[in-house]
């Protein structure tokens, strides 16, 4: 257990192993505690190193999720160490020192919590029972016990979002060991989290159906917040594959659950974490023991004479003949020991030269070997150049579609893209005779490797031929110490008989006869022994003369051998040539498309640069949206082009990327330049100075760039970037001139149609109403002409409302049958959203029509209690009229030209201009009937009285006439200032696409209640955008 902590808790930024951790919670297991585990914690160098007491949190949290339940108890005990290394990090700036200080919180709430409730484990995995009773039937119980979850939800989730956060500043990788060294944690963060999430659902559903909703909101609240991050937090893991083999992550629902809702407790499903199975790791091998047997023993000492010590020193000096013969047999048995020691030594020698020589052939078969493996590497760097080349050969193709895409814009680049397309062909037939020579040098090598395999046999068989011998001699070399072993037994026994003979003297002569046989059988034996000896010294010679055969054989097999590497080597170096020189050119062909594309750009921007003091170009306008779009499309380019050419100078061989860049960075500056100036022409003059200035300096760094790309040695300096800030500014006054106006959402488009539409209806029916219950009470309080006019009056606005009810009801069909014959797969709101500008003009003009409706109500409500005048009426029938005129302009924009609903809708037009000239009409008429009857009456006057009415009715004539001319100049600035604050919320003018506008507006206007009259204002053509289904025409000159 002691190997497995300092394995698993150490410094290396790695993740903790799973053999590691799983021992060490074996052993809490057979300790039934974790004694063992905090006596080596305790020692650990924890505040020396960040990611050691990382690694120390890590595991702890394993031991006390899965190791024996006396562990939690164990480690309340060191409660103190783990808050002091928490703030003894909290206190440092380390990025493992955060972490370390997070994860502390959540061990220590983690310990606190399972302490506190004991029902629950460590590991947090208990059932629906275990859970009920924990809560128990008291409200205050589970208040607490919901709060206490969701403090430890709280510590889990804030350790997720720190490590994340991590990994995002530092641009980690799950795949990186850094990277897994702060995910690792994490695991055990899923598997907490997914028991606490279940558990605090059951107990909000039990505290929603025991205390009112009012109480619970900070709980919802609280829960909700939660929800959304531990769904971001699971969203984000199961992205990674780092947790993808470890742990399967469930899915949480879209949206938390509805409290509220007693019957969502069944909706609820219960997230299961899935760890699955583990292959079982390698163990680490033991360290093996070797056991050398020792030396063999030595030969034993020869003995002494035998003869002396049988019968001792000789006594006189007279011998006899067996003395003699005695002697003789010393001496031979002296010889054949020299020449057995002679033989040995010989042998020893030749082995040993054997051994030389077996060790020679084995360097020269290492040096084959080696210069093998290197014609193999030569011959795989060559493979790797060639499939660079088809690479390059690939990226030519690519950059021949850029070019044809070149071509389409600009004729000049044709000359240079066919002369490189002729290039490239040559170069894809050097590259088809390098595949011939590849394919050459390929079966040279395949006979080079035949013949050093065959070198190889050789030396197989003349080691195994070596080692025949040698066995042959080590046999005949044995046999011959068992013979001379046998030799000395049969002399010992001769000695022992010589004993008994010379006993056996005084009996018999015969001994002597015996004693003489022997000997000559014992000289019999050395013949054998001395043929014997001379067959091994031939066998000897021929095996030393088969040797320096085939010793002369290898060196011949090495001098060949070395003269075929020597021609591989030159042809090696002849192809390394020509491939520096096909390297080159391709650099050379490469910087040249560049400079050709650069050269275009430059021409491109120059045009662009000179439209900014082109009087031709005064005419053309642009709208302020165009340009921010243009100006946006060039700001994203340039990251683009500053990649291309970080890429081109890390690698000269491939400009494809810096030239795609620049085309299109070329085309869009200089859009967005064009644009520009024609956005100031209708601007205001500061505006429109700050603009044109803008665009000279962003003409300018663009030139510049491009000609930095033109030079070799400027590219090296070249600084993209730089054109960013002019595009900034442009995209910054683009947004400034737009107007400043509410946009509704478009995603509230859609409803918001179907909601005015709605208002609009029931508006009318309201005013219907409301007419209705005037009639009845003018029929009761006046009478005569008086109700005559009424009551006509009256008829004709119901008339009026009758016809508006039926247009909004015509309307609302042809609407929805644009609807269906337009979205295609998408949704009604997805075809709002799209047609946004339609979709607003259709509401402006819904609620104009609502309003003119119950304006006309509120007039005639005057006119019929005589506190209004004739004129309102007059007034809002008309303002009637234009508003139905702009609601079916706004209808017939989508519509088919076929539509039986629009030849309905133009005739329910129709009929509503012609009872809103009948509501003028009866008005007029109406107001003369009740003017007829107030006769001037003059009998009473004189004519000084009659003459100073007369100057007075003149004075107020003129004064009359003053106000008027007042008036009308007051209402032509309202609907000067109406016009401005309007700007296009009327209906989108598809129908006139190249008309420009006079003055350049944009934005959506803030849409009015159904009681205030709208803002409404004619569409302009360049506002269109491709949402609404059509294009600008922008007049522009290139």
């Amino acid at each position: 257990m002691a190997i497995s902590i300092s394995k698993a808790i150490n410094t290396q930024e790695a993740p903790v192993k799973e053999k590691h951790a799983r021992r060490i919670i074996l052993g809490t297991h057979h300790e039934k505690g974790a004694f063992t585990f905090w006596s080596y914690a305790i020692g650990l160098p924890l505040p020396s190193s960040s990611i050691l007491s990382w690694k120390f949190c890590h595991v702890l949290h394993k031991v006390l999720r899965d190791g024996h339940p006396n562990v939690l108890h164990d480690c309340q005990r060191y409660r103190s160490n783990i808050r002091e290394i928490g703030d003894l990090w909290g206190h440092l700036h380390d990025r493992y020192g955060q972490l370390v200080t997070i994860y502390t919180k959540l061990l220590l709430t983690k310990i606190s919590f399972h302490l506190k409730h004991p029902q629950f484990p460590a590991g947090l995995e208990v059932t629906d029972e275990v859970l009920e009773k924990a809560a128990g039937t008291d409200v205050n119980n589970i208040f607490q016990l919901t709060v206490e979850m969701f403090d430890y939800m709280d510590c889990e989730l804030k350790l997720s979002e720190s490590v994340f956060r991590q990994l995002n500043t530092a641009i980690a990788v799950s795949q990186m060991s850094s990277g897994q060294c702060r995910l690792a944690p994490l695991i055990q963060v899923i598997q907490d989290c997914s028991h606490l999430y279940h558990y605090t659902v059951k107990l909000m559903f039990k505290l929603h159906s025991c205390l009112p909703a009012d109480t619970l909101q900070g709980h919802r609240d609280r829960f909700h917040e939660q929800f959304h991050s531990l769904r971001n937090f699971f969203r984000r893991a199961s992205d990674m594959l780092y947790f993808k083999r470890l742990i399967q992550i469930p899915r949480l629902p879209e949206g938390p659950p509805n409290f509220l809702r007693a019957s969502a407790l069944a909706e609820h499903i219960k997230p299961v974490v899935v760890i699955p199975e583990e292959a079982p790791e390698d163990e680490e091998p033991e360290n093996l023991i070797e056991i050398s047997t020792g030396p063999p023993p030595g030969e034993p000492a020869v003995a002494a004479d035998l003869f002396e010590q049988t019968f001792g020193p000789p006594n006189g000096s007279v011998k006899d003949d067996r003395d003699f013969q005695i002697e003789s047999l010393k001496r031979e048995v002296e010889t054949l020991r020299t020449e057995l020691d002679k033989i040995k030594l010989e042998a020893q020698r030749y082995i040993s030269q054997l051994k030389g020589q077996v060790n020679a052939l084995e360097a020269e078969l290492e040096e084959q070997r080696k210069q093998k493996q290197k014609a193999l590497v030569d011959n795989e760097q060559l493979r790797h150049e060639l499939a660079q080349l088809r690479a390059a050969q690939l990226e030519g193709e690519r950059n021949q579609g850029l070019r044809e895409e070149a071509e389409k814009k600009a004729s000049a680049t044709e000359a240079r893209y066919s002369k490189l397309k002729e290039k490239h062909s040559e170069l894809i037939n050097t590259h088809a005779e390098l595949l011939r020579k590849n394919a050459d040098t390929a079966k040279q090598l395949t006979v080079t490797q035949q013949s050093q395999e065959e070198v190889a046999r050789v030396k197989e068989q003349l080691a195994f031929q070596v080692e025949q011998v040698k066995r042959e001699s080590e046999m005949k070399l044995e046999e011959q110490s068992d013979q001379l072993e046998k030799l000395k037994r049969e002399v010992e026994a001769k000695a022992g008989e010589l004993v008994r003979v010379q006993e056996a003297l005084s009996c018999t002569e015969q001994s002597r006869s015996e004693l003489s046989s022997r000997l000559e059988v014992l000289s019999a034996e050395k013949d054998t022994l001395s043929s014997v000896l001379r067959q091994r010294e031939a066998d000897l010679l021929a095996a030393q003369s088969l040797v320096r055969d085939k010793e002369e054989a290898l060196s011949q097999e090495q001098q060949r051998s070395s003269r075929e590497s020597g021609e591989l080597q030159g042809r090696l170096a002849d192809k390394e040539s020509q491939e520096r020189g096909l390297q080159q050119r391709l650099l050379d062909e490469q910087f040249a498309m560049l400079r050709g594309t650069a050269a275009e750009a430059k021409r491109i921007l120059q045009d662009a640069v000179g439209k900014l003091d082109d009087p031709l170009h005064l005419r053309c306008t642009s709208s302020p949206d165009y340009l921010v779009s243009r100006a946006q499309a060039a700001l994203d380019t340039v990251s683009a082009l500053e990649e291309g050419h970080a890429q081109y100078l890390t690698s000269r061989a491939d400009a494809s990327a810096l030239v795609a860049a620049l085309t299109r960075f070329s085309h869009l500056a200089a859009d967005t330049i064009v644009h520009g100036s024609a956005t100031s022409h209708l601007a205001p003059t500061d505006p429109a100075d700050r603009l044109v200035d803008t665009c000279r300096e962003c003409g300018a760094r663009a030139l510049e760039l491009v000609g930095q790309l033109q030079d070799q040695q400027a590219l090296l300096q070249a600084q993209p970037g730089l054109v960013r800030s002019p595009l900034q500014g442009i995209l910054q006054l683009g947004q400034e001139l737009k107007p400043k106006s509410l946009d509704v959402r478009q995603e509230e488009l859609g409803a918001m149609v179907d909601k005015e539409m709605a208002a609009t209806s029931a508006a009318i029916e309201d005013a219907v109403r409301r007419i209705e219950d005037m009639m009845n009470q003018a029929r009761h309080a006046s009478s005569g002409v008086k109700l005559e006019v009424n009551e006509r009056i009256l008829n004709s606005c119901t008339d009026l409302m009758k016809a508006i009810r039926l247009l909004v009801t015509t309307s609302t069909s042809l609407q929805k049958e644009i609807v269906e014959s337009g979205r295609g797969a998408a949704t009604q709101q997805e075809f709002y959203a799209k047609n946004s500008r339609w979709t607003e003009g259709l509401i402006s003009a819904s609620k104009a029509v609502g309003w003119g409706a119950t304006q006309l109500v509120e007039s005639a409500d005057k006119v019929v209690l005589h506190t209004g005048k004739y004129e309102e009426l007059i007034v809002c029938s008309h303002e009637i009229a234009a508003s139905t005129a702009q609601l079916v302009a706004a209808s017939k924009v989508k519509a088919s030209k076929h539509s039986p609903h629009l030849s309905r809708l133009q005739e329910c037009s129709r009929a509503v201009n012609e009872m809103a000239a009948n509501v003028v009409a009866s008005t007029k008429s109406g107001q003369e009937q009740v003017e007829d009857r107030d006769t001037m009456d003059f009998s009473g006057l004189s004519l000084i009285k009659l003459k100073k009415q007369e100057m007075e009715t003149q004075v107020r004539v003129l004064e009359l006439e003053k106000t008027l001319e007042v008036e009308r100049v007051r209402l032509g600035e309202l609907r000067k200032q109406h016009y401005m604050l309007a700007g296009p919320a009327g209906t989108p003018g598809e129908e006139e696409p190249s008309r420009p506008s006079a003055a350049p507006r944009s934005g959506t206007s803030k849409k009015p209640p159904l009681a205030q009259k709208p803002s409404v204002a004619p569409r302009q053509d360049h506002q269109l955008d491709k949402k609404d289904g059509s294009y600008a025409a922008q007049l522009l000159n290139y």
